[in-house]
């Protein structure tokens, strides 16, 4: 299956699902997540504010930054690429390209990601044997992987049924070390 085939039917998955288990699957990987030492520990984690049906990220932000984290949103600049800046609570953002939320704060600058001791991303799905991701389509998150560290935890939120084995795979696609699910996390690789 192609890229834009297999967006689409992932798209259609996520569409059918219910607000319930949308809800539920968010709180499990909420949990998972918090419970690992290496996320208790990051000083500085990139995250993401969701949107539509992706795995929900919300209350996910909100636990990292009341742990004492600080947490990096991102902010799509006009070339597609990913400028950052501080989400400080749910007061700080405001709408931006696409009417996607992002923070008020200062902007960071594309590099600030390099500073990120934990960063997780979207991904429509990921190859279960490789870790390459599948995202939207529009390289912003290939961008900002390609500039992680190579020892940096990379997580891939996902709904059950979206870790599979065929992602096609591209010479920019990034690859993530792991994908969070409602079933549990799962390193790859």
């Amino acid at each position: 299956m192609d890229k834009r085939m297999l967006r689409r039917t992932i798209v259609a998955a996520r569409r059918s699902m219910s607000e319930t288990r949308r809800r539920a699957g968010a709180a499990s990987v909420r949990e998972s997540l918090m419970d690992r030492p290496w996320v208790q520990m990051a000083g500085l984690v990139a995250c993401y504010w969701s949107t539509g049906e992706e795995p929900q990220t919300h209350g996910l932000v909100f636990a990292l930054w009341k742990h004492g984290a600080t947490v990096i949103l991102p902010v799509l600049r006009a070339d597609h690429d990913l400028d950052w800046a501080v989400y400080d609570g749910p007061d700080s953002l405001e709408p931006g390209r696409y009417g996607i939320m992002q923070p008020v704060d200062v902007r960071r600058g594309v590099d600030a990601i390099r500073t990120a001791a934990l960063v997780i991303v979207p991904a429509l799905a990921v190859d279960k044997k490789t870790g390459v991701r599948l995202g939207r389509g529009g390289g912003s998150y290939d961008r900002a992987l390609a500039r992680v560290g190579p020892n940096v935890p990379t997580v891939a939120l996902l709904h059950d049924g979206e870790l599979i084995e065929g992602v096609p795979a591209e010479s920019h696609d990034q690859r993530v070390r792991y994908a969070a699910m409602p079933s549990g996390m799962i390193a790859l690789r």
